[in-house]
Formats: C-alpha cells, sequence, structure tokens
C-alpha cells in the first residue's frame, strides 16, 4: 500500500504541474488577445466540482474537479469539449475566439503544446544543472552483457560488451532512456560490433530488423546487464529477513534451479507468476511457498531456506545495480551549460518516442498501450526527487506530441483546421467542427477505455 500511495502522489504532482502550465500556455495567449476565458479548471469536473472561486472584476472561473484526467479552459466563442452549443448560436461578440483573426487563434490553439515542450526542455536542463549526468560508461562494464536465447541465436556470447553498431557508438545503458536507445538502436542496426574477450567481434543482424517491443517483453529480455545476484539490503520483516537472508549473501539457486544472476532470479520468477494465472488460491499459497539457496557473505556455505513470498511474488531485498557494481562517471554542467545539453537531450528523447509510435499499430504494440496504471508504475516505489522530474520531463514531452497531432478534439485537430483556413481563407463551418469536436472526443474515450482495460488486464494476469 505504501508504494502504491507513493507512486500515486508522484502521478498525481506530475500531472497537476503539466495540466496547469499546458492550460496556462492556451490561458496566456488568450489574454494575450483579449480573448474572455470564462473557466481554468484543473482536472475534470463533470457533475461535480470540488472548489471554485473568481476573482474580484475577473471574468475567469478558476475551478478543482474531481476527475484527475486532465484540465481544460473554456474560451468564449469555441466549440471544444464543453460542447457549448447554445454559446455558439449567438451573434458572435468582439471579446470571443471565434471573432479574432486566424493567425491568433492559431497562437491560442499551440500555447499548451508550446509551454509543455519547453518545460521538457527546461526539466531536462535543470536536472543536468542540479545532478549532473550519472552514468556508467558501457565500454567499462567489465563483466558485459547476458543475452536471451533469441540474441544468442544471432551470435550474441554471455559476457559480450555492446560497443556500437553500424549507425554509432553506445554510450550508457544504465537507465529507462538510456536502455530505450540501446534497444532501438539494435533493433535496426545492420551490423553490432561487440568486445568479446579483449577483441571486437562484429555480428550480422537481420536485414528485416527486430521488434523493439518483443526484445524488451521477451524473458529473460534481449539484452541485460549482467548482474551477480547479490543482495544489497533486506527489507526489516520481509519474507528475507524472517528466513535469515542478509546483506552481502548470494542467490544461487531457486526452487532447485541454478541463479547466477538477478535476470536469471527474475526469470524464474516469471515462470512462477505465469504458473499462478490460473491457480486455484490453495495451489497460489502452496506455489508462494518457495526454496532458495543462498550463498552466505563471509562464508563457504550454501543454506538452502523456505520462504513464503508476498501476493506480489517479493521476497524484500534490494537487488545490485549498474551502480552497486561499477563506479559511475559523472559529468557536471554549469548553469548557462545545462541549457544546450538539456535541449539536445530533451530532443533525442522526442526522436526516440516519434520513433517508436510505429510498434503502437502492432499487435505488440497495442497490448502495451496503457492509462494511469502503466504510467503510475513508471515512477519509483519511493521518493525520488531526480527520477520524479526525470518522468515528469517526458511525460510532458510525449502530451505535447501527442496533443498536436491532427486528431480532431485535441490540440492538433484545431490547429489543422486554422492552417487550412490560413491557406484556403475559407473558415469551416461551426456545423464542422462541432461534428469533428464529436467524433473525436468519442475516439479519445475509446482509446482511454482501451487502455484502463489493458492496465485491468496486466494487474489481474501480470501482463
Amino acid at each position: 500500500m505504501e508504494v502504491f500511495l507513493i507512486r500515486a502522489l508522484q502521478l498525481i504532482l506530475c500531472f497537476s504541474i503539466l495540466i496547469l502550465l499546458h492550460e496556462g500556455g492556451h490561458f496566456f495567449f488568450a489574454k494575450l488577445f483579449k480573448v474572455r476565458v470564462e473557466k481554468f479548471c484543473l482536472f475534470f469536473d463533470p457533475w461535480k466540482t470540488l472548489l471554485r472561486f473568481r476573482p474580484k472584476k475577473s471574468e475567469t472561473e478558476y475551478c478543482l474537479g474531481w476527475l484527475p484526467l486532465g484540465g481544460y479552459v473554456k474560451i468564449s466563442g469555441m466549440i471544444d469539449e464543453s460542447m457549448d452549443l447554445e454559446q455558439m448560436k449567438q451573434p458572435a461578440q468582439p471579446w470571443e475566439f471565434r471573432s479574432h483573426p486566424a493567425w491568433q487563434r492559431l497562437l491560442i490553439m499551440i500555447g499548451g503544446v508550446l509551454v509543455n515542450f519547453l518545460l521538457a526542455l527546461f526539466i531536462y536542463s535543470m536536472i543536468l544543472f542540479c545532478w549532473g549526468e550519472k552514468y556508467v560508461p558501457l565500454d567499462q562494464m567489465s563483466k558485459g552483457m547476458q543475452f536471451s536465447t533469441e540474441a544468442k541465436a544471432l551470435g550474441f556470447q554471455d559476457g559480450d560488451i555492446l560497443l556500437r553498431t553500424d549507425k554509432g557508438a553506445f554510450k550508457r545503458f544504465d537507465s529507462g532512456e538510456s536502455v530505450s536507445a540501446v534497444y532501438r538502436s539494435l533493433s535496426s542496426a545492420e551490423v553490432v560490433t561487440v568486445l568479446r574477450q579483449g577483441k571486437e567481434v562484429d555480428i550480422k543482424m537481420p536485414a528485416e530488423g527486430l521488434n523493439m517491443i518483443n526484445m524488451f517483453r521477451s524473458v529473460p529480455p534481449f539484452v541485460s546487464v549482467w548482474l551477480p545476484a547479490r543482495i544489497v539490503d533486506v527489507l526489516p520483516d520481509s519474507p528475507a529477513s524472517q528466513a535469515g537472508i542478509r546483506k552481502d549473501d548470494r542467490i544461487v539457486g531457486f526452487n532447485g534451479v541454478p541463479v547466477e544472476t538477478w535476470t536469471d532470479y527474475h526469470v524464474q520468477l516469471q515462470k512462477l507468476s505465469d504458473s499462478l494465472v490460473d491457480a486455484p488460491t490453495d495451489d497460489s499459497l502452496a506455489a508462494r511457498h518457495v526454496t532458495v539457496m543462498v550463498s552466505k557473505a563471509g562464508a563457504s556455505r550454501v543454506d538452502t531456506l523456505q520462504m513464503m513470498l508476498t501476493p506480489q511474488l517479493k521476497m524484500g531485498v534490494a537487488e545490485a545495480s549498474v551502480y552497486t557494481m561499477y563506479q559511475p562517471v559523472t559529468v557536471n554542467y554549469g548553469f548557462f551549460e545545462s541549457f544546450p545539453a538539456g535541449v539536445r537531450h530533451g530532443v533525442e528523447v522526442l526522436k526516440g518516442y516519434v520513433n517508436d509510435l510505429k510498434y503502437l499499430f502492432t499487435k505488440e504494440g497495442a497490448r502495451s498501450v496503457g492509462s494511469f496504471g502503466a504510467i503510475g508504475s513508471m515512477f519509483p516505489s519511493v521518493w525520488d526527487w531526480q527520477r520524479f522530474w526525470e518522468m515528469t520531463a517526458f511525460i510532458s514531452i510525449i502530451l505535447a506530441f501527442m496533443n498536436i497531432l491532427p486528431i480532431p478534439a485535441l490540440d492538433g485537430g484545431h490547429v489543422l483546421f486554422l492552417l487550412c483556413e490560413i491557406v484556403t481563407r475559407k473558415k469551416p463551418s461551426e456545423k464542422f467542427l462541432e461534428r469533428a469536436q464529436t467524433i473525436g472526443m468519442l475516439l479519445l474515450f475509446a482509446l482511454m477505455i482501451y487502455a484502463v482495460g489493458n492496465d485491468i488486464l496486466r494487474f489481474i494476469f501480470h501482463i
């Protein structure tokens, strides 16, 4: 429950910041061009508003909704998610959106996306300024990588150190974005160069490339850092603590299967999880009672321990990581140096995200679509400000890109119609805009229902 609350609070804080600033972008340009904003709402408020107030001499009401799926500004004289059609039947007023030139309306509509994108670049810059860039150079991971059966069939071997592809050199493989970048490069590479026992070896990749989602989802994954199954810490009162496991012990077996690395251990956990999907309650309880073989720290013995894993199949230990095994490098940035570096990083993140969208139209990609459950799970289980701001910047970039897509009901849909108006000098009819808004909203609701359904399935069946 504690982990859930920490992730939920991070998600709500992240969304609150991004929604306020996104809607603030629309609000800023509307006010700049003297367009009336009737309502500024954080979160949606169907049927009930939690909090509302209107400052003296203000034409805008500020509200707090109860449904944290987004937010909105209600702009006078505009067909939007409020679907206030009665207002549109009245004669146009000078302060209304529809009465202003197309270029002003265009800036009002791109204001939110612009703020989200600039915010992401600013956050990335400030992360580099405050914490620097900490990473383990991939070519210094002396123990190398661990590969799946599919990877080994292509010519990779456990212990290989990834150096480069025909498209460029690898730099790091120690965080979410850097891991995605490595997988992205591998999936489209023609040749991959690895360091094997001190010699460079070229591995030819399939001409048709590899499916990156399948590479990620395979158990074990296509490639992972070779990390011994050494225990960094043990949580108090956890199954591991009660069984007698201590810090620096090493897991060498799980239910009779030899284990050398944390990847080996997670493969066995996944097999156990798969076996529990349709198992009756009594069988599930029995399956959670596992046998773990542990090499004791500072002693030349192996203990065979019995323990009952938690319902989430956890034993309550902190695993060895890249940073506990290797000495990281830290690159510090001055205040002014951080901005070009942050911009470069943000642009690379956006390019990677756009590149990966092609998988959305595959069966595997459709299954990976998620909503708040999937996004919330990306936040750390303990409060980490650096990771929080990294996730906030990443989600801000996603929101910027998704909102600018030319889909009715999104900012990009309005932008598309405004660009057509500027080019043709002919304004679409309000009836057309009304129908487009309705269709767009139905599509978005359908996508949301599908994404929430995927979250529920993942929670129930651990898929």
